[in-house]
């Protein structure tokens, strides 16, 4: 990888060295360079800092030994850490800045609006975001290899991921956005952030996300936290539902410094994540028991439905039982009076019952199944189905019957088979002058 002296420079940049060169007089462009690198291309501090090495007075840009802290304590809502920016010292140092302030207002004025008209010219590719987590790989890949694995344990994922991930488990996420042309990057990579006590303290109380501004992903949340310098960490938690920035420390931090202002967020804001854990757990207390109740509710209305199911059954079973007692007793009525009609019809169709002193007269008593005697006189010259036919027509005979003679014992054929489809005569079957028959019942076989 290049020294940062190596490295390509922007179009801005590379207008700031030429002015700063055409102000000082400087021949070497590599002095130009290192000194606009060291106040951060701030070019008025630049040229006052070399104005002041040529009159003999002390630097006015240059930071003192203890280097102050500005704590910004005006917003409640933020914790902020910035490093101060060096003031101006000393007459020269304040009559040039207040001779270089119109034309340091002039040329900014007119470096934005050119940045504002080239924005819609040719918009800034880190504006499209493509690849978020292969920019986050991208940046972890780069910074291993430039400062090493020993570093705090960067998350491998989105911004949003981390947010969820963040605010899911109730931790706190540290964010730190990459300025790779800043002049304290180097430094606080090498000496703050891979330093022992700094990536310990933050790998056991926080999640860590970082990327390089560089990247569509990390100049897309340069643009949602707003950062003013480098190094920038932001400090993020769930506070009242909603994941906020709860403390920012901007400009070049000591590891100390670090771990002791990163304790202090997180102490001022400990109230805030215990009220958070506490209401989830109730959340999760109130959602585990109605859904205990909704699952016995489920239950009891299981087992209602089933009761009903049951009971609809039996009333079903039951309805059908009915119904099928019903034809039942409906198709013996039509039967019965299917029978009394075919009795009465073969009652009518009779033959007239022969005198008594007729010489082809029969004379038979039958004995019918209810031991009840009935007499009747037929012809020799009839058939057997005549016999059938007034049998059938008495209201004391069974539906189904046959005559059987009573020494030797026989059944008389009389009806038609597919044997003997027309019966015999009387005197054909061998019946005497005075017979004895017997009515047997068949309904039951």
């Amino acid at each position: 990888m290049a020294a940062p002296e190596e490295q390509e420079l922007s179009q801005a940049q590379t207008e700031k060295l030429l002015q700063f060169q055409d102000l000082t007089g400087l021949e070497s462009m590599d002095q130009c360079r290192r000194t606009l690198e060291q106040h951060n291309w701030n070019i008025e501090a630049a040229v006052q800092d070399r104005l002041n090495e040529q009159e003999g007075v002390p630097s006015v840009f240059n930071p003192p030994p203890a280097r102050p802290l500005q704590v910004n304590t005006t917003d409640h809502r933020v914790y902020s850490y910035i490093v101060s920016r060096p003031q101006p010292r000393g007459l020269i140092g304040w009559s040039y800045y207040l001779i270089m302030l119109p034309f340091r207002f002039t040329y900014y004025t007119l470096l934005d609006i050119f940045r504002f008209a080239l924005r819609f010219i040719r918009p800034d590719p880190r504006g499209r975001v493509t690849d978020p987590v292969g920019d986050v790989m991208s940046f972890i890949h780069s910074f291993e290899e430039k400062y090493g694995r020993s570093h705090p344990v960067f998350y491998q994922g989105t911004y949003s991921q981390a947010l969820n991930d963040a605010k899911r488990e109730l931790r706190y996420l540290l964010v730190y956005l990459h300025g790779e042309d800043h002049q304290d990057t180097d430094e606080f990579c090498r000496s703050t952030l891979c330093s022992e006590e700094a990536l310990t303290f933050i790998n056991t109380r926080m999640l860590f996300w970082a990327c390089s501004t560089s990247k569509p992903e990390g100049y897309r949340v340069s643009q949602a936290l707003r950062e003013n310098t480098y190094p920038f960490l932001a400090m993020i938690m769930l506070k009242d539902r909603k994941m906020t920035v709860v403390g920012r420390l901007e400009g070049l931090i000591q590891p100390e410094d670090l771990i002791n202002q990163l304790t202090f967020i997180m102490e001022a804001n400990q109230t805030y994540l215990m009220s958070e854990r506490l209401e989830r757990e109730e959340r999760n207390q109130t959602q585990v028991l109605r859904q205990q109740q909704d699952e016995a509710y489920e239950a009891s209305l299981r087992a209602d439905q089933e009761k009903d199911r049951k009971k609809r059954e039996e009333q079903e079973q039951k309805r059908q039982e009915e119904e099928k007692v019903r034809q039942t007793v409906l198709a013996e009525e039509r039967r019965r009076r299917t029978l009394e009609e075919e009795k009465e019809r073969r009652s009518e169709c009779l033959p007239a019952e022969p005198p008594v002193d007729d010489p082809d007269g029969v004379k038979i008593v039958f004995r019918l199944p209810n031991d009840t005697r009935v007499e009747r006189r037929f012809l020799f010259g009839q058939s057997l189905t005549v016999i059938h036919d007034f049998l059938f027509s008495l209201k004391e005979t069974p539906e189904k019957f046959q005559v059987v003679t009573n020494y030797p014992r026989r059944v008389l054929p009389c009806l038609p088979t597919e044997d003997e489809p027309n019966p015999p005569t009387l005197m054909e079957a061998g019946l005497s002058r005075s017979e004895v028959l017997f009515v047997q019942d068949l309904t039951d076989d």
